[in-house]
This record gives C-alpha cells, structure tokens and sequence, in this order.
C-alpha cells in the first residue's frame, strides 16, 4: 500500500552544511571579475524551461499520488468514520426550528391543493428549516394511512412538479415520486437550488455564469456552510415532521429518502448523518470520488477524501438499508456558457455517467461494513438497464419499499396528474428559495465578528511573551484546520543555482530547493557584491503577485508597472533579496490545485508554506546571512501570502501587506458591492474563515513581529474605507500590547502597485540596514 505523506508526522528532512562566513565571502568577492556559475554550497542548476510551469505541473501529480495513498489508507480502515466530523464539513451544523406542520402554500386564487392522482392528492408545500428559511415542494398524501414516508430528491435540474409527473421534462417511468405514492407512500418533493444562473451576481453592478449552486457555495464556504449542508438542513426538516406523524395516533411508518443525481447526493448524505433514516435510495450518484475535483465546484467538501468515500458514507448507514441504482447521471457539461455580461463561474465541472464497473467496486467497499454489523442484506445494487438507464426503475423501487417492509407487490405505473394550476410558473419560488439562502447566509457574515471574537477569547494579549505563548494552538489551527497542513519538507534540500545577473552592485542567481517528492521551491537571489567577510546582512523576501514571476521583481532591467523592481532596488541599497516563485500562475491550471487539493484538506497555500519553510532554511544557512533579519514583503497575490505565511512561520522577523490588506470576509462574501470575488472566476480565494480570522487577526499573529500595510488610494482590490476599518484593528491591537511603533499603514497616490517609500523605510528601520 502506498504510504501517504499526509498521514505521517511532521519530522522534516532539513540538512545544510554551510561554508565558513569569510571563506563564503572571500568566494564571493573572488569571483567578481570572473564567470562564478553557481552560489558557492550549490550544485550548478541545469533545468531548462518553465521552471513555474514545472512547479505547478510538480504539485498537481503530489496531490494526484496523494489522493490515490489517501484512498488506499481509507480503504483500509474497517470502522466508519464520524458522522458529526461529517456534518460540520458539509456545514450542517445550524440548529432548526421545529417543525409541527406543513404548510400550505395557497391563496384566494390557488388552492393548495394542486392535483389528485388515482389513490393520493397533491399539496404545494412549504415548512420552516430557520429563520428566515424554509423548505418548498410538494407533498403527495395518499388516501390511507401511508406504508411508508419518504423525500423523493429531484436532481437540481428538475422541478418536483416534474418528479411528480405534474410538469412535462422527466419520463413518466423516472417520476419516482409518483410512483411511491401510487404505492400508499407519504412523498414530499423538496426543490432544490437549480443550476441556472438567472439571479447569480448583483444586478446593477455585474452578473455571472455560476450556477445558482455556485453562487451560493462560495458565500457559504467562507462562514464555514455548504450548499449542500443547507439542503441536507431542508430534507432533515422534513424527517422532523414526519418524525411528528409517526408520534400520532395513526401509528409508525418507515422513513426513507430517495434520489437521483444531486439528489441522490443529497439522499446519501442525509442518511449518513441521521439515524432517524430507516433507508435510502440512491440512484445516478454512488461511485468512487477520487475525481471529485472534476465534478462541479458546488461538490467541493473540504477534507472529505480524508475519511469519506461513498463507501465510508454508506458504512455510517449500516445497519439500516441502502438501495444504490446504477443509472445514467445527470448530464452536465460545465457551468452555462460565458457570455460578455456573464462570466466569473469556475471552469470544467462535469458529470458523466460512471461505468457499471466503478459503481460495483464501490458498493463491494462498502459490503465489509454491512457485513461487520450482520446486515449484508441491507445494502443491495440495482443495475438500471445495464447502470445506464433511467432512474427510479421498477426495481429499484420495488428494493426500497421491500426495506421499508411494505409487502404489497409493486403497482403498476399510472397516469401522472394534471397541474390544476394553470400555466404555472416554478421560476418565482426558485427565486424565493435562493434568496432565503443568500439572506441567511449574509446574515452569517454579520455575526462573524461576533463568532471570531469568542474563538480568540483565550488568547492573552497581556504581553508579547504570553501572546506568543497563548497564540500557538490558533497558529496550528489556522494552519491545519483553514489552510490544510502538510509535514515538513521531507526531501534534501539539493541546492542548485546558476547566475542570471551580474549587474555594477549585485549578482543574481536562480535558485531551486527540493521540498517534496514533485515539489521544489524556486526563486532568484540578489546577493550584493560589497559583502564582506563575516558580515551576515538582513534579507527581504520579496514576493510577486498574481501571474507574477520572480524575474518582475527581482530582474534589474523590469520595467512592470506593478513591482517597479523592488527586489533590485533593495539590493541596491545593500540588502539581500530573495524572491520566490509562488505557484498562483498559469490561469486556470493553478486554480485546479485548490479543485485537487480540497478533498485532501489542502490548500495552495499548503504548498506555498512549505516552500517557505524551504526556503527560510535555506536562507538561514547561508553565512551571509542573518537568520535573525529576515523580512518579508509582498504584492497582491503576495500580500495574501504576507498574511498567511509569516504569521505561522517564526523565520520570518516582519511583514509587509502591499495591494490586498482588506476586510477579507466582505470581500469574499459581499453581494452589494462590486469589489467582492463573489463576481469574479477566482474561487481559488475561499476558505473556512470568517468564523476564525479576518485579516486582522492574521497580522496580529505577527506581534511582537512588525507588520505593515501599503495602500495606493486608487487600487480596486477594495475601497479605503475597507482597509482603513480592518487595519485599524491591527493598530489598535499593537497599541494596546504597548508596541506601536511596530506597526504602520501608508496611504498612497497611486493604483495597485509598489511604492516603496514608507515600506523601504519600515525595512531599514525594522531589519536594522544599514547597521
């Protein structure tokens, strides 16, 4: 079995024998006149090509041998995982409101009651999940006491009106719905948010392709909910009234869930995580979910490959009975089309209709658990035509209500009812749902101030000792549970390099350090040619930004109008600069990472730390270097890494935010201003934070460590006032702890850009160069 480096410690492989300070410097200034091809220490670098499009390339087949260990060593494990571990990473973690009834969705014009099949009426429904949101469907009520009470889950694209053959769009042998109440089954038909992007964006300022699941995901994601943990909340819901009816007087009957594609998620999931469940029919879902990250992004579950397959779902079932139906999935191609008004919406996002064999190796995954608890007979797999029929087939069905203990033979299919509602017109309700859901959403965001402040109320801020000392398990937290922890690098460093500059005041060389297998960590450094011997100098990591390279920043000859070559600048003035290759480029190929590494409980900045703690190794190891004066400094994308990266990595002595320090919370999750990323096709940006760490208490992470914000009036990353109000936290925060000098914010004419004023001073100051 492969060994995954996600399930090891966190011993590290970190040797560097470095030369003798003078002797280093004496090889330095030897060579000052002659053609020195590599740092003295380092082996001559000879990859050619892209070295950022290899890094990228390096950290996609990581994850893609990680993801099969991952799955191996699930595979292994013959107990089911933890259903609560379960709920809080689909976010169904919210308290609901009782429920005692439904309620009848009528008005003076419409009755509520909106068909009536051969043996069942059929009621426009709706009941509340919480505040301020309810669920909405159908109800289909037989004419006797019910055999059994179910959800039937339409896939997203379908409208229980057609589930329940009440509007055209769903062949009549696929309306499950129907057919269960042709057979005495209480049914409700819950809508689910559809995959339409009519209302994603905010009008009046910019729309979006993203499907309406999407949309919501990604506001929902930040305050730690799901898109589909909400709609697990509303089939619950429903289990709660039907938990009410089998404590009449009519007696008990059976409870099930029943679905098809998203549904059949939704069913899954549901069963999984409530005991009140007596079986579920799943149907066009089931099957192994190593490739989940080609699935929309709406079925990003961070963490979930760790311990949760379809089989290790279906283990939290046993003993009750899962019914699997192999049949054609939804087909869904990607998000609907861009257009020059609508775009924004995460590429790629597929379903296709798995082979038969896949969904047979994962059913047998799940047999051991069955077996284990004397239930083998309880999990059973229906092949629809061969596993690429239809869903809802006769024998599926049939398998569901024999697990339920109805006994009748399964009735023969009638005619579907007619909708005594004229013309109707589901759009309006969909609406209504989406916007409940954004509503509540949003007023998460509102409280997540509220939750931060009770997560840090064990941090003692009394003093920079016990700050440090109190803060730790927040650092491991933020590290582990919102970024996603790797080991530390595991491999040799094998320091290459080769020279690429040779300018009046400095040399240049290009560096690789190996960090994990596939992963190394590139960047140039700028060594000054007035170092002399047994000087160590302070050393000011300066990162690029989005699409960025090390050579915008560090090349002396750049003329970028965002970085103005500030890592040679500074190596003018005679500090060492590093600047890093960070992986956020490549468009959509390093956004995919996010897409692999989710499921894992990674992050790109999973990568991104480990290169730095590569990299600050490294550095540390140099004799001209001092390990004590390390800086770091950067744009944009980089001022994201500043936030993220120095506060969890002591190797780093100050830090300074350029173009991104922002109230982050707003600006991931804002639905009225045209600032937010909610608008954007940059989902690599979410994260489980708000209810953890604004950018505020990122950067007091930094104290006593200085830290520092540079902020140009006319950047569009956010408006002043943002930034103001999130840095003001900060200043107030390092006031308090009586170190106010350590802090600053420089205001700026100018766009998203370096100006190198304010933040050269706080480096001279801070990092104490010159001496």
């Amino acid at each position: 079995m492969k060994m995954s480096l996600l399930q090891g410690g966190r011993q590290g492989f970190s040797v560097f024998r470095p030369l003798p300070t003078g002797l280093f410097a004496l090889i330095l200034a030897a060579s000052a006149g002659s053609a020195q091809t590599s740092l003295p220490g380092t082996v001559p670098l000879t990859l050619e090509g892209d070295l950022a499009a290899r890094m990228v390339d390096g950290i996609h087949s990581f994850l893609e041998r990680e993801t099969v260990a991952t799955a191996q060593k699930r595979h292994s494990q013959s107990a089911p995982p933890n259903p609560e571990r379960f709920r809080k990473i689909i976010g169904a973690v919210d308290q609901r409101v009782p429920v005692t009834a439904l309620e009848l969705d009528a008005t003076t014009s419409r009755p509520a009651q909106v068909a009536r099949g051969a043996n069942y009426k059929v009621y426009a429904v709706r009941w509340p999940v919480f505040d301020g949101v309810t669920g909405e469907g159908l109800l289909l009520e037989p004419d006797t006491p019910p055999a059994a009470r179910i959800v039937a889950i339409p896939d997203a694209d379908w409208s229980p009106e057609m589930l329940a053959g009440l509007a055209p769009g769903v062949n009549r042998a696929t309306q499950f719905a129907r057919q269960l109440a042709e057979n005495g089954c209480q049914v409700v038909v819950p809508v689910l948010i559809d995959r339409r992007d009519t209302w994603s964006g905010i009008p009046g300022i910019r729309m979006t392709n993203q499907p309406h699941r999407e949309f919501l995901y990604r506001m929902a994601f930040e305050v730690g909910r799901h898109i589909i943990g909400y709609e697990v909340q509303k089939i619950l819901a429903v289990v709660d009234w039907f938990g009410q009816g089998n404590a009449g007087p009519g007696g008990r009957a059976p409870i099930a869930v029943a679905g098809y594609g998203e549904g059949g998620l939704l069913a899954l999931y549901s069963a999984a995580v409530d005991q009140r469940i007596d079986a579920a029919l799943v149907s066009g879902y089931f099957q192994p979910r190593e490739q989940v990250w080609k699935e929309p992004i709406y079925r990003d579950v961070w963490g979930l490959l760790r311990e949760f397959g379809d089989a290790e779902l279906a283990g939290l079932i046993a003993p009750r009975a899962l019914i699997v139906e192999a049949a054609a999935a939804p087909a869904v191609s990607g998000p609907p089309p861009e257009t020059k008004q609508r775009q924004g919406a995460a590429p790629h996002g597929r379903l296709v209709s798995p082979a038969l064999q896949l969904v047979e190796t994962e059913v047998e995954r799940a047999r051991p658990f069955f077996a284990a608890l004397k239930a083998a007979g309880k999990l059973r797999l229906v092949a629809s035509d061969g596993g690429s029929g239809q869903p809802g087939s006769e024998a599926a069905i049939a398998a569901l209500l024999r697990a339920l203990g109805v006994t009748a033979s399964l009735r023969p299919p009638g005619s579907p009812p007619s909708d005594a509602r004229r013309n109707y017109d589901p759009l309006p309700r969909m609406k209504r749902q989406l916007d409940q859901l954004v509503a509540f959403t949003q007023e998460l965001v509102r409280k997540s101030p509220a939750r931060r402040a009770g997560f840090w109320s064990k941090a003692d801020a009394s003093s920079p000792e016990r700050w440090q000392e109190t803060t730790r398990f927040y650092r491991d937290y933020i590290w582990e549970e919102v970024i996603g922890r790797l080991p530390p690098p595991s491999l040799p460093a094998n320091a290459r390099s080769r020279l690429i500059y040779d300018e009046p005041k400095f040399r240049g060389y290009e560096v690789t350090l190996d960090v994990w297998p596939d992963v190394f960590a590139y960047g140039i450094l700028l060594a000054p040619k007035d170092l002399r011997p047994g000087e160590r100098r302070p050393v000011v990591v300066c990162q690029h930004g989005l699409e960025g390279r090390p050579q915008d920043v560090a090349g002396p000859k750049s003329d970028s109008p965002y970085y103005h070559r500030f890592a040679a600048r500074l190596a003018e003035e005679g500090f060492i600069t590093y600047s890093p290759q960070n992986p956020y480029i490549g468009e959509d190929r390093f956004r995919l990472i996010q897409r692999k590494a989710h499921p894992l409980k990674l992050a790109l900045f999973s990568f991104i730390i480990g290169q730095h703690q590569r990299t600050l190794e490294w550095l540390a190891s140099l004799p001209f270097v001092d390990p004590a004066r390390i800086g770091f400094y950067g744009l944009s994308y980089g001022g994201k890494t500043a936030v993220r990266v120095p506060p969890l990595l002591d190797g780093y002595a100050l830090s300074i935010c350029s173009a991104d320090f922002n109230e982050w919370v707003w600006k991931n999750t804002s639905v009225d201003a045209p600032y937010s990323y909610l608008l954007t096709g940059e989902y690599d940006m979410i994260e489980f934070l708000a209810n953890v760490a604004n950018y505020a208490e990122l950067a007091n992470l930094m104290a006593p460590r200085p830290f520092m914000v540079e902020r140009g009036h006319n950047d569009g990353v956010a408006p002043d006032e943002w930034v103001a109000y999130e840095y003001a936290k900060v200043r107030n925060f390092y006031a308090r702890m009586g170190l106010p000098d350590r802090t600053a914010i420089e205001f700026f004419n100018g766009p998203h850009t370096i100006n190198g004023k304010g933040t050269f001073e706080f480096l001279r100051r801070h990092l104490r160069w010159p001496n």
